[in-house]
C-alpha cells in the first residue's frame, strides 16, 4: 500500500511540475500590440517616406518636398505645417542631376528646389505645371533682378528661391589674396595648394571653372573644348589632389580644415562669418549667376498645397527666417534690403549679394553635350591621380 500511494505521490508530483514548466513558455504576442500607424507617426520627417507614387492616390494633408541639404530654416516647415494642417515629408538632393534621376523613377513631389538650367530643361520636357498666380501672389515681393529670367520669363512655372556665385573661398594667413586675384581659376594648379583644397562635387560647376580659365563659355557646345577643361582638371587633380565633398565643407572652411575651397557664395559667406581668416573671391575670368528656383512637378499630388507652400516661402518673414540661416542671397526685394542695412545681419559683407552685371559672369543654359558628357568625364577625372 505504502508503495501504491508512493507512486501516486510521484505521479502527481510529475504532473505539477510539468504544468508549472508549461504554464513559464512565453505568450505570442497580439498581432495588435504595436500598430503600424503609431510607429510612422513618431518617425521625424525626413525620415519617413519622401515621396509616393503617382499611380497612388493623393493626401491633401500631406507635402512633398525636395531641396538642397542646409538650404532651410526648418521653423519655416514646421510653421507651415502648423497653420495648414499638413505634414511634410522633406527629402534631399545633392545636385540638379540627382534630382532629375529622382524625378525619372515616377515618384511623386510636389514642391521641388533645383536650378535655373535644370528648370529649363524640364519645362522644355513638359514636366513642370503652371504656378497658380491667384495662389502665388507674393511674386510682387521680388527684386526685379531674379524675376522673369530666360528660363521662365513671365514665371509661369517656378518661382525664385535663393541666388549666388560660385566663388573661391580661401584662408588669407595660408594664401596671399594678391596671388588668388591675379591667377584666379588656376590657382587651383599651384603645387603649393596640394591637399588643402575642396572641390563642390557637382560637374557642372567643376567644368566651369576650368572653361572660364581657358577663356571658354561654361555653357560650349563644342567638344574641343569640352576636352581642354577636362584635360585641365586632369591636371588640377594630380596637382593639389583636392577633395570633392558636398556639404560637409562648409563647418570644414569654418573650422580651418582646408586653406581653401570652391564653393557657393552662400556658404562661403557663413564660413567667412564664423572664421575671420577667410575671405572670398569670383575670379577675372568669369563665374556662373546661379538661380535656384522652386516647381511643381506635373505629376505632383497636392498641387493645391504645393502653391500654398510656394507663396508663404515668398513672404517677407519666411524669406527672412531662410536668408538668415543660410547665408544665401534672398529674392525678396525688402529682405534683401534690410539684411544689408545698417544694423542688419549681412551689414557690409560684399558677397551676400551675388555679383551682377560683369560681362564675364553667365547663367547656365542646358545642352546636350555638356548634360550627357560631364558627369562621366567628371568621374574620369577623380581617377587620374
Amino acid at each position: 500500500m505504502k508503495k501504491l500511494i508512493s507512486v501516486l505521490l510521484i505521479l502527481c508530483a510529475c504532473l505539477l511540475l510539468l504544468t508549472a514548466c508549461q504554464s513559464k513558455e512565453p505568450a505570442a504576442p497580439a498581432a495588435t500590440e504595436q500598430p503600424a500607424a503609431e510607429t510612422e507617426a513618431e518617425q521625424p520627417a525626413a525620415e519617413t517616406e519622401a515621396a509616393q507614387p503617382a499611380a497612388e492616390k493623393a493626401d491633401n494633408k500631406v507635402l512633398n518636398v525636395m531641396n538642397y541639404g542646409e538650404y532651410i530654416d526648418e521653423q519655416v516647415l514646421r510653421n507651415f505645417e502648423k497653420e495648414y494642417g499638413v505634414k511634410i515629408n522633406y527629402a534631399f538632393n545633392d545636385t540638379p542631376e540627382a534630382m532629375y534621376t529622382k524625378l525619372q523613377t515616377g515618384v511623386s513631389y510636389d514642391v521641388v528646389v533645383t536650378s535655373d538650367y535644370m528648370i529649363d530643361r524640364l519645362i522644355r520636357e513638359k514636366k513642370v505645371q503652371k504656378l497658380d498666380k491667384n495662389v502665388v501672389t507674393n511674386l510682387d515681393q521680388l527684386s526685379d533682378q531674379v524675376k522673369n529670367l530666360y528660363f521662365d520669363p513671365q514665371n509661369e512655372y517656378s518661382a525664385p528661391y535663393l541666388w549666388q556665385n560660385v566663388v573661391l573661398c580661401y584662408d588669407t594667413t595660408k594664401i596671399d589674396p594678391a596671388k588668388v586675384e591675379e591667377k584666379g581659376w588656376a590657382i587651383l594648379l599651384d603645387p603649393e595648394l596640394d591637399g588643402h583644397v575642396f572641390i563642390y562635387d557637382s560637374p557642372r560647376d567643376i567644368f566651369m571653372m576650368a572653361l572660364k580659365n581657358l577663356g571658354y563659355s561654361m555653357n560650349t557646345e563644342s567638344s574641343d573644348e569640352l576636352q581642354a577643361a577636362f584635360d585641365w582638371l586632369v591636371k588640377m587633380n594630380q596637382t593639389i589632389h583636392p577633395d570633392f565633398v558636398g556639404d560637409e565643407m562648409i563647418d570644414g572652411m569654418a573650422h580651418g580644415e582646408k586653406w581653401m575651397a570652391m564653393m557657393y557664395s552662400g556658404d562661403a559667406v557663413y564660413a567667412s562669418t564664423e572664421n575671420e581668416k577667410l575671405t572670398i573671391c569670383a575670379p577675372a575670368e568669369g563665374t556662373n549667376i546661379a538661380y535656384d528656383n522652386m516647381f511643381i512637378p506635373s505629376n505632383a499630388g497636392n498641387p493645391e498645397m504645393a502653391n500654398k507652400f510656394i507663396n508663404y516661402v515668398l513672404d517677407y518673414e519666411n524669406a527672412m527666417m531662410i536668408t538668415v540661416e543660410t547665408c544665401y542671397s534672398t529674392p525678396n526685394a525688402k529682405v534683401a534690403a534690410d539684411v544689408t542695412a545698417e544694423g542688419g545681419e549681412f551689414e557690409g559683407i560684399e558677397w551676400y549679394i551675388p555679383r551682377t552685371g560683369y560681362e564675364k559672369d553667365e547663367i547656365y543654359t542646358d545642352n546636350d553635350l555638356l548634360r550627357t558628357e560631364t558627369p562621366e568625364m567628371l568621374m574620369k577625372v577623380k581617377l587620374q591621380k
